[in-house]
């Protein structure tokens, strides 16, 4: 078995740490899920690690499960990346064309981007991904792929996604001491959005919400192009902290509670409807209202939406999405989430699914695995490309969105099994 066509993704959560391992069989195949592993992640909070020993074992637990499943080890991987020490700005870089007979070349287009990343940051932050929105070539706009044009002035419009430094050096050091080689750190709702979003959503205006365990991670996108992306640092955490405190009961019941009665619409749960706690734990006892449970995550869970319509409000984005909202990760499986989404933020809504993809395929069938899904395919795109997307600095993401030749034809390849 060929190690080039094996490809890891591990999602960093802050519930769970969540590992895939897949195979490219070729070209004409689906890649083959092989290995899928998932533990508790008890050192990361709000998308940044607070213990690094402790997810160094999670870490290790998830990625041994996965191992165990496809019957092999893993040496190198895709990793996601969050928190909300995560922002963006916009960037612009200007060159000159290098030929003289001014066609635009890989390298014009590289050293563009490159110009691009010229830009003022604090010594404590650092650039995790470059995306190239649009290219100007002379007095041509809105380019989206300037090989081989011809002009004389060639500028580039990019998204600059950064994050704190001691938090990209934590992450590091924990996979470091797991012996596995960092591939790309890979923004985690670009991650998602690779797994869910379709071309055509994209094209028309979509947000997807990725509603994590400690943050929700939020991309917008337009035309084809990411125009913002930004990290609430609330999650479905909050929601089981918020039951046990509504209930005074632990956390563990908090969240069974939760998955097994928890709705996000209370006028759809009669008033008379209760739970038994000693049914689901004999420790505790006493019965509780489930119409109370259920005003207890439509309050948070309303809240989650809010913010995201209030970052939608400051880009102009508000009600202005045709495609709408896509909700997914753990929290988006709770009945009435996607109805609760379409009236605060006004928009259609639907809970996103991964890109089916082949292998086993029911163990990832989830809107959880979003992510690490998304992880998979990114890496099969870079390591099919020659390692392109990555950058001198180990952190430029996403150039190939503007590549031809044989990343092109990879992306193609990739976009074959993309919804």
């Amino acid at each position: 078995m060929s190690r080039k066509n094996i490809i890891c993704g591990i999602d960093v959560g802050s519930s769970n740490i969540r590992t895939v391992i897949t195979q490219i069989i070729s070209p004409e195949e689906k890649p083959r899920i092989i290995g899928v592993g998932t533990a508790d992640s008890l050192g990361v909070r709000k998308g940044v690690i607070v213990n690094i020993e402790e997810t160094l074992q999670a870490v290790n637990e998830s990625l041994e499960k996965a191992e165990r499943t496809a019957g092999i080890t893993i040496d190198r991987a895709v990793v996601s990346i969050g928190g909300n020490h995560i922002s963006s700005q916009y960037s612009k870089g200007v060159i000159a064309v290098g030929r003289a007979d001014g066609e635009v070349t890989q390298d014009d287009i590289e050293r563009v981007i490159g110009a691009a990343q010229a830009i003022s940051i604090p010594p404590n932050r650092e650039i995790i991904h470059i995306i190239p929105k649009n290219y100007s070539l002379d007095d041509q706009k809105n380019i989206k792929d300037p090989l081989g044009m011809n002009g004389v002035r060639l500028e580039a419009d990019t998204l600059i996604i950064e994050g704190a430094t001691p938090y990209i050096k934590n992450l590091s050091k924990c996979f470091d001491q797991a012996k596995i080689e960092v591939e790309n750190f890979v923004l985690a709702p670009l991650a998602a959005a690779k797994s869910i979003l379709t071309k055509r959503q994209k094209e028309l205006g979509v947000v997807l919400i990725d509603i994590g365990g400690g943050t929700t991670s939020v991309a917008v996108f337009e035309e084809d192009d990411l125009i913002a992306s930004v990290i609430i640092p609330v999650g479905g955490n909050h929601i089981t902290n918020d039951i046990a405190i509504g209930l005074r009961t632990s956390i563990d019941v908090a969240e069974r509670v939760k998955i097994e009665f928890g709705s996000a619409i209370p006028r759809e749960i009669g008033k008379k409807e209760d739970i038994n706690l000693a049914e689901i734990d004999s420790s505790e006892e006493g019965i509780v209202s489930r119409h109370h449970v259920a005003e207890i995550i439509e309050a948070r869970l309303e809240e989650i939406f809010i913010l995201v319509n209030k970052e939608l409000k400051l880009i102009g984005k508000e009600k202005l999405l045709p495609a709408g909202a896509v909700l997914t990760g753990g929290t988006s499986k709770l009945p009435g989430a996607v109805d609760l989404a379409k009236e605060v933020l006004g928009l259609p809504a639907q809970t996103g699914f991964p890109t089916p993809l082949g292998g086993l395929v029911d163990k990832v069938d989830d809107p959880s695995f979003a992510t690490v899904i998304g992880l998979v395919l990114w890496g099969i795109e870079a390591n099919e490309s020659g390692g392109i997307m990555k950058s001198s600095s180990r952190f430029m993401g996403n150039l190939t969105s503007g590549f031809g030749g044989k990343a092109g034809d990879i992306k193609r390849w990739v976009e074959k099994f993309l919804p």
